[in-house]
Formats: structure tokens, C-alpha cells, sequence
């Protein structure tokens, strides 16, 4: 891992702190100003880490959108990059960072 990752890892530990649990599970909020956005984070049965996005102002995302997992984000987002926005990144809303710290709080 190199030092930005490490970094990164524990910036988002201290904001980890922050995450909350409710009736759709554990998430964070991506951006910590703003509560309207939250990430929600689970294990699948398999054990991947996967992510659901819920917006206050938009309950069809929710409703519309299933539980994805890092890798389908992450190719989402090349995909995206490729086509449409070279400075777009979804990967920090959908962070694997965070939910592994998440996940791992939740489980000890």
C-alpha cells in the first residue's frame, strides 16, 4: 500500500466514526457536509462489498437502483470516463476504502 492510499485509509477512519445505521442498513455520508447523499454499504454472500446509493431529494434511486458491487462501480466509472466526463470519478461516493472500515467496525 503505498502513502496516499495509507492516507487516505485514515482520514476515512476518523470519518468512519461518523457512519450511522438505519432501517436500509450501515452507510456514510459521502460528502460530510452534506446528509442529503448517504452510501449505503453490506457484504453480499460471497463476501464482495457492495454499495447503494440513497439521495433525500430522489427516492427512485433507491428504488431503482440494486445493490452494486466495487468492480461493477469501478468499470461503470471507466466506462464513463472513456465516453462522456475524463474528470468525472464515482469512486469516491463509492469508496472501498471507507466501506472495509465500515464493515469492519460493524462486524467487531
Amino acid at each position: 500500500m503505498d502513502e496516499t492510499n495509507t492516507i487516505k485509509e485514515a482520514a476515512w477512519a476518523i470519518h468512519a466514526e461518523k457512519a450511522m445505521k438505519d432501517e436500509r442498513g450501515l452507510y456514510y455520508f459521502p460528502n460530510p457536509t452534506d446528509h442529503t447523499i448517504r452510501t449505503y454499504v453490506r457484504r453480499s454472500a460471497t463476501g464482495d462489498i457492495e454499495f447503494r446509493l440513497w439521495k433525500d431529494n430522489m427516492p427512485e434511486v433507491w428504488e431503482k437502483h440494486p445493490w452494486i458491487t466495487h468492480d461493477v462501480v469501478r468499470r461503470a466509472n471507466d466506462l464513463y470516463h472513456k465516453e462522456r466526463d475524463a474528470k468525472a470519478d464515482a469512486l469516491h461516493i463509492y469508496d472501498a476504502s471507507i466501506a472495509k472500515v465500515l464493515l469492519a467496525e460493524e462486524s467487531s
